[in-house]
């Protein structure tokens, strides 16, 4: 059994299709149950951020398991398996441990160093766990990266360049306003849950006069604007209905919402913005909350995932280099202790094996010397695992060693060579070899659909997707 990724993210699919991918609680519950329900995976968790959508499973199979996943990424998508065929990446064995700890890190983020993905991989951990659709595997791989995350944030100051995706949409949203705060201005604030709240908390930091907050749940709208007042922050409260008749009253608009539907349109602009009037967009939501075409009208500036992922494509964190080499170490330790549980199965094969033959050819030498008293025999017994026992510590050992400082030497193929053990015997055990490779190398069968997706999943797209 082996880890398996299957995903894609900024770096290697457009926005409008992330967009499609995005799964929200309910739907990332019922794809994790959909995945430990193959034949061929056993544990599952799914990362959905705004700029990644990522199955992690534990396979026994590597191209079965692809084929699994896919399949179950179209049925509840409706993506085509060509589409996703040319934009998922693949992940296995110690490849896929390597991206986990690579993600959770923040190494292969929009913004390298972001803190939010790290809490994002707990949650999914979290969640997982919850329903039961993770094990021991994916238990183990999680807190590693988790603690390689930790220290990289820890040991390294790879954050201060841009601590979340909400710091760097801000600056962006500076740069276009051409001011280094925002001192004197209103902002509206769409949502109430984290990255809304860290937009809150990130404007009020950078002076603004006044917060205007609006949620479907009113209370939870009120409990963010009672924290940014004990922050010292003017804030008050909106019904979500209302959202759009105070665009003319702010100078930006942050929104967070997940929401199915856009929470700003190109027609709420034309409708309450007056001539003249400038306004600062600021959309960090997948699928996107603020409609694209609200850019093109006079006056109106948009910040959003898309303009993130080209203004951030060249930007070089200098501390990446150690944080790299932390996970290289985190990677290390935990690849070894992978392999050294990996081959217990193959050692105690051997064991069983040993004592098998002892056991029988003790029973053959009593039938051969039948006068041997119980004293004698007694001390042939003794003698003669003493010796097995002595002959076996070394392998036991040295498989040990193997396991530890190398993925490619085959210890279980070793034992099989050396001992003249069969594959039954090493059932269980993991020889699975590391591969990271874009989707589109992999063969084309591992792109068939097993059964079509319904008509209900088919309309899961979300009704905003532009």
């Amino acid at each position: 059994m082996s880890v398996l990724v299957v995903g894609m993210s900024h770096q290697s699919a457009p926005v409008s299709l992330l967009e499609r991918l995005s799964m929200d609680d309910v739907i990332r519950n019922d794809s994790t149950t959909r995945l430990v329900n193959k034949a061929s995976l056993s544990e599952a968790m799914i990362i959905s951020t705004c700029n990644r959508l990522e199955v992690y499973t534990v396979t026994n199979s590597f191209h079965t398991g692809v084929q699994d996943v896919v399949n179950v990424l179209h049925e509840v998508s409706g993506v085509d398996l060509d589409t996703l065929r040319s934009y998922l990446y693949v992940r296995y064995a110690d490849a896929a441990a390597e991206h986990m700890l690579t993600v959770a890190s923040g190494l292969d983020s929009m913004v390298i160093g972001e803190q939010q993905i790290i809490g994002q991989v707990r949650s999914a951990y979290q969640e997982a766990m919850h329903k039961g659709t993770v094990g021991a595997t994916l238990h183990s791989l999680t807190q590693t990266a988790l603690h390689a995350g930790k220290r990289v944030h820890t040991e390294t100051d790879i954050d201060e360049a841009g601590a979340s995706m909400v710091s760097f949409a801000l600056d962006e949203a500076l740069e276009v306003l051409g001011s280094a705060d925002l001192k004197g201005r209103k902002a509206l604030v769409l949502g109430a849950g984290a990255m809304a709240s860290l937009a809150a908390t990130h404007l009020g930091r950078l002076g603004v006069e006044t917060l205007i907050i609006a949620n479907r749940t009113y209370e939870r709208a009120e409990r963010l604007a009672e924290h940014a007042r004990q922050a010292g922050v003017n804030a008050e409260v909106i019904a979500f209905k209302d959202r759009s008749k105070v665009l003319p009253e702010v100078d930006i608009v942050v929104s967070a919402t997940g929401a199915d539907e856009f929470t700003i349109t190109a027609g709420d602009l034309a409708l309450h913005l007056p001539a003249g009037h400038n306004l600062m967009l600021v959309d960090l939501s997948l699928p996107r909350d603020i409609e694209p075409t609200a850019a093109t009208q006079p006056g109106v500036h948009l910040v959003n995932i898309e303009t993130l992922r080209t203004a951030h494509s060249e930007v070089i964190n200098p501390d990446s280099e150690l944080a790299q080499q932390i996970v290289a170490e985190e990677l290390q330790s935990y690849c070894s202790e992978q392999r050294v549980r990996g081959v217990v199965p193959a050692v105690a094969a051997l064991r069983r094996q040993a004592q098998g033959l002892v056991e029988a050819e003790l029973s053959r030498l009593q039938g051969r010397v039948p006068d041997m008293s119980v004293e004698e025999f007694g001390e042939v017994t003794r003698t003669v695992r003493r010796v097995v026992d002595k002959l076996l510590h070394h392998p036991t050992i040295k498989a040990k060693e193997l396991a530890v400082e190398s993925g490619v030497v085959s210890y279980e193929t070793a034992l099989q060579e050396f001992f003249g053990l069969s594959s039954a015997d090493l059932e269980g055990t993991d020889a699975g070899r590391s591969v990271a490779v874009a989707a589109s190398q992999l063969p084309s069968q591992d792109f068939q659909t097993q059964r079509p997706p319904n008509a209900a999943q088919r309309e899961r797209t979300p009704q905003k997707s532009a």
